[in-house]
């Protein structure tokens, strides 16, 4: 590509001058351009992201599980950035879907524009709006090609992956600020460029062969060009450095391989000749592992059939060389003698022999599991099938289940934290309630159990005291991707007891915990969607921005329970305790709480808009700044409640206790203190909307300070 001539006159070191004195001023314009790109891509996307995030906050509007389109974002952001990953698809607000939906495509399809404006005339929309213009050499419109290198490439992957390698392997990971810090550092030294001959030129500007130039001053020169000759020598003067001397250039890789044919065709044979070795190589060292691993399978079928011959009932072995040879087959390590044992366990009698069979099992360790977790089902469905008058037959049959049942529960228990991979879905270990069932009962308590999965497990009545259902990951530390939980998810836990065990982020959806004993247990980001907590014990239960949709909490113990920005939306509360339980800022529109005790509560900020308060008593109960639309608050002791702040607009305060009437001294047998000590706090409080007040609720509201129309 030859280079138009550049004329060296006075006139044109002139012409220099004005663009030397601008340069600092295109610097900052240049930025202020880049600026406002980024501010119209990200506001492209928060302004509807936002008004979702206030949709979804609304109980009045129908809920639809999120796009999947947006879960699949979620999770392709969150495994590079180390985020929690959240396992399930959450509920939102219809409008939530669609807006969101939108905040995901606005900024792209506009990053897009962006570029294709860049591409086909030099300038974005804030470029165009500060007079700055990115050319190629030639002083044209860079095209389609260099604006992927220069945007895609220099300006964004090269600084964030320098970025994002300094924060992987820090001392901070997984800190997002630091990355945030970083990532912004990067940046802006990448486009303040690095000192060449002709100046600073920004890396992606070098990358794409760009140039980065004043729109307004080439105009102008344009403006005063006598023709199409003069044009392009103004244009070259007052941007000199877009037409480098050809002499300087470095030659292209096509070039070079013209000039150098025979150092090309070497590095081609050098390359074939790498490929082919390394081919062969691998081939060989596939062959050898093949035939290892075939020799191996056929010594173990040899000491297999062996071992089985002396286990045949007319083998004429004696007792101890039955054990001898079940313990072998043990230490095997292969799947038929895995079956084989698993079977046995069934048909054998003996208990010696029993207890032989399940050390055998347990030395095989997590490998046995899965024969076991199928014979453990074969085993409940013949059960099922057998009638209730056939008594013998049903205590043989749960005797060989209470078997399968024992030695799993031996697997588990020894081989803790190495048990990640193992799938005990639909298995039954616990009680299942019906007359005549299995009397085992399943210990795992203090074991780390986490990634194990007991989706639609029976584990009624089983105790896990203390026991850890998630881990660190293959990265050391918690609330990053890898977090490695148990799904226990649609899964039968009722009346069992999971005392200051670890659930944080567990799936739990569906899952039955009546009657369970869950206190000081870390529940903390679990998901317990439509769960079954009836009369569960939650004492000190750690709850925080658990999700709680839709669940049944009925009689539920959450005394001093952690429920901060917890999702309770349409959860059912009735005649439950939560006595001092913390509930700010959480979701609890749509509950039902008809006769709970929420005496001493923290419900500030918390949004209850729609949810059944009635006859409960909330004395004591801090209501600051709540969200109270339309809440019903019938025949509730709110005696003490500090409702400074809250609105209750369509509140219905029907019977309602704010401040309890004196008695009659006359009509009571022991006198009672002055009870004007326990009134609620309601001033600043508007009332004017609010439903059902009777004239002494009213009275009290105009003397305490409260807001009504109706006050003098």
């Amino acid at each position: 590509m030859t280079s138009p001539i550049v004329r060296r006159s006075n006139q044109s070191g002139q012409s220099k001058e004005p663009e030397r004195a601008n340069s600092p001023l295109l610097a900052s314009r240049r930025f202020a351009a880049w600026a406002t790109e980024i501010i119209l891509v990200v506001t492209s996307g928060l302004i509807p992201f936002g008004i979702g995030v206030y949709a979804n906050s609304r109980s009045d509007l129908n809920r639809v599980p999120l796009n999947p389109v947006l879960v699949v974002t979620e999770r392709a952001i969150a495994r590079p950035l180390a985020l929690p990953v959240s396992y399930g698809i959450r509920n939102v607000a219809w409008p939530t879907n669609i807006l969101w939906t939108i905040a995901l495509l606005a900024p792209v399809t506009l990053s897009w524009w962006q570029l294709y404006l860049l591409a086909k005339t030099g300038s974005t929309i804030g470029k165009r709006w500060l007079k700055v213009r990115v050319v190629n050499e030639q002083g044209k419109p860079p095209g389609l090609g260099a604006v992927v290198i220069r945007e895609g490439v220099g300006r964004w992957t090269v600084p964030i992956s320098i970025a994002y390698l300094l924060w992987r392997y820090s001392f901070a990971f997984p800190n997002l600020g630091l990355f945030t810090f970083l990532s912004l550092l990067m940046i802006v030294g990448e486009g303040i460029g690095l000192p060449s001959r002709r100046g600073r030129r920004a890396l992606h500007d070098q990358l794409a062969g760009t140039y980065t130039v004043d729109a307004l001053l080439a105009s102008n020169r344009q403006a005063h060009s006598t023709g199409g000759n003069d044009q392009a020598e103004e244009w070259q003067e007052g941007n000199e450095e877009l037409a480098p001397d050809q002499t300087n250039q470095s030659p292209n890789l096509w070039r070079r391989i013209q000039q150098n044919p025979n150092l090309t065709l070497f590095g081609v044979g050098l390359t074939s000749m790498t490929a082919v070795l390394a081919t062969l190589i691998g081939t060989q060292v596939y062959i050898q592992i093949q035939q290892s691993q075939r020799a191996t399978e056929k010594i173990n079928r040899q000491q297999f059939d062996e071992l089985r011959n002396q286990l045949i009932p007319n083998s004429g072995a004696t007792n101890e060389q039955r054990q001898s040879a079940i313990l072998a087959m043990g230490g095997i390590n292969d799947p038929q003698s895995i079956k084989f044992l698993a079977d046995l366990l069934v048909s054998e009698t003996n208990p010696s022999l029993l207890d032989t069979i399940q050390q055998a099992l347990t030395t095989v360790g997590p490998q046995a599991i899965p024969e076991l977790k199928n014979k453990n089902q074969f085993l409940v469905s013949e059960l099922e099938s057998v009638g209730s008058t056939a008594t013998q037959e049903r205590e043989l049959r749960q005797g060989r289940l209470q078997r399968n049942q024992r030695t799993i529960n031996k697997i588990l228990s020894v081989y803790s934290g190495k048990i990640q991979s193992v799938d005990l879905s639909s298995t039954q270990l616990g009680q299942s309630g019906t007359p005549g069932s299995s009397f085992f009962n399943l210990v795992l308590d203090n074991l780390d159990l986490s990634g194990v999965k007991f989706k639609s497990a029976n584990l009624n009545q089983a105790s896990f005291k203390g026991s850890r259902f998630r881990g660190v990951g293959d990265d050391g530390r918690w609330d990053t991707y890898d977090d490695v939980m148990a799904d226990l998810s649609q899964a039968q836990l009722q009346q069992a007891n999971l005392t200051d065990a670890n659930l944080s982020r567990v799936l739990m959806n569906r899952t039955d915990l009546s009657r369970a004993t869950l206190n000081r247990a870390n529940l903390s980001n679990a998901r317990l969607y439509d769960a079954k907590l009836n009369s569960t014990q939650l004492v000190g239960a750690d709850l925080r921005n658990a999700v709680l949709e839709k669940a049944s909490l009925t009689g539920a113990d959450l005394g001093d329970a952690k429920l901060n920005e917890a999702n309770l939306y349409a959860a059912r509360l009735g005649r439950a305790t939560a006595i001092g339980t913390q509930l700010s800022f959480a979701n609890l529109s749509n509950t039902d709480w008809q006769g709970a005790d929420l005496s001493g509560a923290y419900l500030d900020r918390a949004n209850l808009s729609n949810a059944n308060l009635s006859a409960t008593r909330l004395a004591g109960a801090v209501l600051r700044s709540a969200q109270m639309e339309n809440v019903n608050l019938q025949n509730a002791d709110l005696s003490l409640a500090d409702l400074r702040g809250a609105n209750v607009a369509g509140a219905d305060f029907k019977g309602a206790i704010l401040a309890p009437s004196k008695q009659d001294p006359a009509d009571q047998f022991v006198q009672t203190p002055d009870l004007g000590s326990v009134s609620a706090v309601v001033q600043g409080v508007d009332f004017s909307q609010a439903k059902n007040l009777d004239t002494k609720q009213l009275a009290y509201i105009c003397t305490q300070g409260g807001i009504h129309p109706r006050c003098p």
